[in-house]
């Protein structure tokens, strides 16, 4: 599935993807509700953020590849997009299982809920919010996404005047 963004149209909040099992959803639905009336999906899901300057982000966790592709525009507009679906690679403790399938992989956030992998509290400020074992493992699979509060280097662009082709799969 594509979704075609275009120059002067606003796009807020971000797009929430989500898995369609016998038109039921896996996971990213808000409380059983595929259309979350402008709120986004329930965590684990693959979030993408058209709010002035945000990048692709996994604090949410993942449950699909999505990539952005930018067409023309000026500034840093490079493809965002995984080398490889996280779901394969995800580490056992963060799997989200459906049918003895991986259908998501949680945030360490979301599995863990401890200060080092939410970048709370001690772990708030760029000198001591560094990346997690974890987080690696997601910039392996998506080295152009936003895999922990500080990664802006490899994971921030900013495109100006651009066309969007956005891709779920």
């Amino acid at each position: 599935m594509s979704m075609h963004h275009r120059r002067g149209q606003a796009v807020f909040g971000v797009v929430a993807a989500v898995h369609l099992i016998s038109l039921g959803c896996v996971t990213g639905d808000h409380g059983g509700v595929l259309k979350c009336a402008g709120a986004g999906g329930a965590p684990p899901t693959t979030l993408a953020k058209f709010t002035l300057n945000s990048p692709v982000d996994f604090y949410d966790g993942y449950n699909m590849p999505v990539s952005i592709f930018p067409t023309g525009g000026s500034g840093e507009c490079k493809v965002v997009t995984c080398v490889s679906d996280l779901n394969r690679n995800c580490l056992k403790e963060l799997q989200v299982l459906r049918n003895g399938c991986v259908a998501a992989c949680n945030s360490a956030c979301m599995a863990f809920n401890k200060p080092e992998y939410c970048w709370t509290g001690a772990y708030s400020t760029p000198e001591t919010c560094k990346p997690t074992d974890f987080s690696k493992v997601l910039k392996v699979s998506c080295p152009t996404s936003y895999s922990y509060a500080y990664d802006n280097l490899t994971s921030t662009f900013t495109c100006k005047g651009a066309n969007y082709v956005i891709r779920f799969c």
